[in-house]
């Protein structure tokens, strides 16, 4: 079992309206070190490899379904799953 660990953030050049706000929100609080922030998604996955490549699988999915690719770009971390 691999344990798949997904990272979808807005590429750069796309504004995001939920990180001003994020970041105007900290900077009324004092925060006013912190410059910018992004919003992303974070997920999780757990792949049982059945014979194809677990990161063909993971790129297929985010491409397809997991992001956005007009205006997100992912990346990923694998690591080995414990066994429960």
């Amino acid at each position: 079992m691999v344990k798949v660990k997904v990272f979808v953030t807005l590429k750069e050049s796309v504004l995001d309206p939920q990180g001003k706000a994020v970041s105007n929100a900290l900077h009324s609080l004092g925060y006013e070190e912190i410059a910018d922030v992004r919003i992303g998604k974070y997920m999780e996955l757990m792949i049982e490899p059945a014979g194809r490549d677990v990161e063909a699988v993971v790129r297929e999915a985010c491409e397809k379904l997991l992001a956005n690719p007009v205006i997100e770009e992912f990346r990923y971390e694998l690591e080995e799953a414990a066994v429960r």
